[in-house]
């Protein structure tokens, strides 16, 4: 067994990419607000590596907001297929301008002309609008490159803690944590199921 939880999360995710059916890195992503009032919604992961897991989001929206307020945040892979999940725990900060670009050049025009048209989480009067804006970007930069709105951006989640979890018969799970140390290395344990 990997004792990087780094090298061991990439094993973990190449085996559900060809396990799951769908989303192999969709992950649930909490935060909470200044005061402590939690979230939780999906979003998928878009990198990873040593220095934590990366995400993108209009930073106008709720969790873009909660993470200006508290910069911390809780991650959660399930991969029902494999009956395995990672639990991710750590500090917060924004990607640089010049990664959140490149990864929004990569991105489907339908959908970098989406994040244009999107006040996202605030109310919609209708389906009907929202089209309407998508529409209205799609002239605003017909036959041009798509740039990156500036409300536009990602968010690396720095680990301090990464959990391995995985079912085993009888309900006697099997738990490995990772702690991370001030020299950059981990601290590997155990947990009772």
């Amino acid at each position: 067994m990997a004792d990087d939880p780094i090298q061991l999360f990439r094993a973990w995710l190449a085996e559900a990419e060809g396990a799951e059916p769908n989303d192999h890195n969709a992950m649930a992503l909490a935060t909470a607000d200044e005061v402590g009032n939690p979230s939780v919604r999906m979003v998928l992961m878009k990198g990873f590596g040593p220095d934590g897991f990366v995400f993108y989001t209009n930073e106008q929206s709720n969790k873009g907001r909660e993470l200006a307020e508290n910069p911390n945040a809780a991650l959660l892979f399930h991969w029902k297929t494999l009956r395995r999940q990672v639990r991710i725990e750590g500090s917060v900060e924004r990607v640089s301008d010049a990664e959140a670009d490149a990864y929004f050049a990569s991105r489907g025009r339908e959908s970098q002309l989406g994040a244009w048209a999107s006040e996202q989480s605030r109310p919609l009067p209708s389906r009907d609008v929202f089209l309407q804006k998508v529409e209205q970007a799609a002239r605003e930069f017909d036959g041009k490159p798509v740039p990156r709105p500036q409300h536009w951006g990602g968010f690396r989640v720095k680990p301090l803690t990464i959990e391995f979890w995985r079912d085993r018969p009888h309900r006697l799970h099997e738990r490995r944590l990772f702690l991370a140390q001030n020299d950059g290395s981990w601290d590997e344990g155990l947990l009772y199921p």
